[in-house]
């Protein structure tokens, strides 16, 4: 039998009213029927955080997220807490709150509901101000009293409230939210519905809800699965679920050195907002060609496992994308699990995006590479592109200006005029496909510089080096 929707809100249990629909998102329900409206729109599409509320998850963690990108059927079973919430034990106004307002970091106050809970995750979960403010764009204050202001604030050690297990499905008379418990459920679903949306994180896919306004009929969720949303280090690599946050990818690279470059380049994966939701699974079933986590998985050989009602399959992530937007994902199969090779012993890896701004913005070119050395030569090649043609994907010709010699600028050289060769960029509004052609080469180029204590690196004779 189909359940409401219930979550705990700002520390209290809510079951919602039976014909409640899954399918719209956390930030028009909390504005509407809701009624809270401290939570704000303002870009409707995870870029400025005005909307952002908290997630506080079992094990005392508190998430910040943006309730624009996020489902209603989403919140079911969670705990969430949006700025209404946020009160001192005598009802007052929380010390966030009254830090930010005595350091002057509030100007016209369109931002800060949003500020204020980014800074109440902050203060619990640390790391640097700057990125832990990536995520909330502030157009009065010039930033700096508000990052003086997070210097003062302190966790107020307050525990996590009660969540719920959410009902196995959601259903109005126009929508079905399914929340399945087993990858078994998912894939059974997965094989009745074909045409079902699959949602993992929703920081993509739910745009089309947030600024599309869609209203998808059927919709089947991964995020109450354990197992899509385990995440393991091993001597081997990395096992991630499908269903696992990028967040928890990030924490899991920070801690081992062989990942030290692709923790860089997933601290500028969208926001904290975003890398609470977003996962690798969603990277990889929308399949877009600029898609920041595609080329290092590419580069690294990471494998993608699928299951259906056949069992299971994997194949490398080269190979599951197939074109623009499209994957080898029959119409049965769900994503299950991403394996991350370790870099081999000596190796080195790049993770390299250029964007036009650095912080949470979509890459106009990405590259990864991982090369790896024997008797001062590159006896392993792996260079993947991003933005640089229909999917992400090897540059072979490139891979094999680097074979068997040793990498200097020469060999730099030669790789990259093979790499700006054998691609096939668009230009967009991000880049010109000049542009994008040339970006890619220099990223190839300037690694060769990155490096000096690894390579042998001869005297600069590439106008990009003589600048």
């Amino acid at each position: 039998m189909p359940g409401r929707i219930r979550f705990t809100l700002n520390g209290k249990d809510l079951a919602l009213p039976g014909q409640t629909p899954p399918a719209i998102t956390l930030l028009d329900w909390l504005r509407g029927p809701g009624g809270l409206p401290g939570t704000k729109e303002g870009c409707a599409e995870g870029d400025c955080g005005a909307c952002t509320i908290v997630i506080e998850e079992p094990d005392g963690t508190r998430s910040p997220a943006n309730a624009c990108l996020m489902l209603l059927g989403q919140a079911a079973g969670r705990a969430i807490r949006t700025v209404e919430g946020l009160r001192a034990a005598d009802g007052g106004a929380h010390p966030v709150a009254r830090i930010l307002a005595a350091h002057d970091g509030t100007q016209c106050g369109f931002c800060t509901p949003g500020i204020v809970m980014a800074a109440w995750a902050y203060t619990r979960m640390g790391g640097d101000a700057h990125e832990a403010l990536a995520g909330n764009l502030c157009r009065c204050t010039g930033y700096r009293p508000i990052l003086d202001a997070l210097g003062a604030m302190e966790d107020d050690g307050a525990p996590p409230p009660l969540a719920h297990d959410p009902p196995a499905e959601i259903a109005t008379a126009t929508q079905r939210f399914f929340l399945p418990r087993t990858v078994a459920e998912a894939v059974a679903l997965r094989a009745a519905h074909p045409g079902a949306w699959l949602l993992a994180g929703g920081t993509d896919l739910n745009l089309r809800v947030s600024e599309h306004r869609e209203q998808p009929p059927l919709v089947i969720s991964l995020q109450a699965i354990p197992r899509l949303r385990r995440l393991e280090v091993t001597a081997g690599g990395i096992e991630a679920g499908s269903a696992a946050p990028y967040a928890r990818l990030l924490e899991a690279c920070e801690a081992d050195a062989d990942f030290a470059p692709l923790a860089g380049l997933l601290r500028r994966l969208g926001s904290r907002q975003i890398r609470a939701l977003g996962t690798l699974g969603g990277n990889l079933g929308t399949a877009s060609p600029i898609g920041d986590a595609l080329p290092p998985l590419i580069a690294l050989g990471a494998t993608v496992t699928l299951a259906s009602p056949r069992g299971e399959r994997a194949m490398p992530v080269e190979h599951f994308l197939t074109g623009y937007r499209s994957t080898a994902l029959a119409v049965d199969e769900i994503i299950t699990r991403i394996g991350i090779p370790r870099p081999p012993p000596g190796a080195f890896l790049a993770c390299e995006k250029l964007s036009r701004r650095h912080d949470q913005d979509i890459a106009t070119v990405g590259l990864s590479v991982l090369l790896a050395f024997a008797d001062g030569v590159v006896r392993e090649a792996r260079i993947a592109h991003g933005g640089c043609g229909p999917r992400a994907a090897r540059a072979a010709g490139a891979e094999a200006a680097l074979l068997g010699k040793p990498f200097d600028t020469s060999a730099a050289e030669r790789a990259a005029q093979a790499l700006e060769a054998e691609i096939t960029p668009q230009s967009d509004l991000r880049g010109s496909a000049a542009y994008r052609r040339a970006a890619a080469g220099n990223l190839l180029r300037r690694l060769a510089l990155r490096a000096p204590g690894i390579f042998a690196i001869e005297a600069p004779h590439h106008p990009v080096f003589a600048a």
